[in-house]
């Protein structure tokens, strides 16, 4: 039997486990009063590039500059020399867009990407790669060749790429369909909002845990959800409701 547990009593962090039987094949945290940045997107500003550590250090509008390791850069950010060789062409102030992939710790600050990456329910967008693609490594066997025909189906404008999610499989190429449209319109905003912000500026800020937990996870093989406080299970119960109403 599959369940969702979600605890919130736990001081003021919220931990989500999703399991199969007595087996966890998920678990998720935050806290509540932390200013949560992973999967926010920023227009950003380079600080230094530091080419001994193969990263470079990024204004976002954190107290602490962003980490931005070279081999996390988009292609956009390369160019072969006369040798051929591929080189980075990133430089200082150079303005560009980048994607928190993990928080900030202690004193270190928050891990970036510029390969973005937008989460609907069935698909994962990269918007700027046609390179990633492909489906989660959750899916194997006979069930990967039903996603790679539903994939074929889609229609993935060129220099982009997508991933289908665990959440994508059994569905139909009409519901592929209309979640990829939802996240290319997503990504048009982005991009017009880019082009008028200063930087650094906030773009884009990725749903709280529990609004992403119920979106992505709550379907009909959950047969049980069990929360430990009211508040999160009203929550939890409206959320559902929107997805209900607009097929998320």
């Amino acid at each position: 039997m599959k369940r969702i547990l979600i605890n919130s009593s736990y001081g003021n962090e919220l931990r989500v486990a999703l399991v199969d039987g007595a087996k966890l094949y998920d678990l998720d945290n935050e806290f509540n009063a932390q200013a949560l940045l992973k999967g926010s997107i920023f227009k950003a500003t380079v600080s230094r590039v530091e080419s001994s550590l193969d990263a470079a250090f990024v204004n976002f509008g954190s107290e602490r500059h962003g980490f931005l390791p070279l081999k996390d850069l988009s292609s956009e950010f390369y160019e072969k020399n006369k040798e051929g060789k591929r080189v980075c062409i990133l430089k200082e102030q150079q303005e560009i867009i980048v994607q928190v992939t993990k928080e900030e710790r202690g004193t270190k600050g928050a891990a970036l990407t510029t390969q973005i990456a937008l989460a609907g329910r069935f698909l994962v967008l990269i918007p700027n790669s046609d390179r990633a693609g492909g489906i989660s490594r959750r899916i194997s066997g006979e069930e990967r060749d039903e996603i790679k025909e539903a994939l074929k189906s889609l229609s993935i404008p060129e220099g982009m790429g997508a991933i289908v999610r665990t959440a994508g499989l059994g569905r139909s190429s009409e519901e592929l369909s209309l979640d990829l449209a939802y996240l290319l319109a997503l990504w048009g905003q982005i991009d017009q909002t880019t082009s008028e912000a200063p930087s650094p500026s906030l773009i884009y800020r990725d749903d709280k845990l529990i609004v992403r937990v119920v979106k992505d996870y709550f379907r009909d093989d959950i047969e049980e959800i069990l929360i430990d406080e009211q508040i999160t299970s009203d929550v939890s119960k409206r959320v559902h409701r929107i997805c209900n109403s607009r097929s998320c």
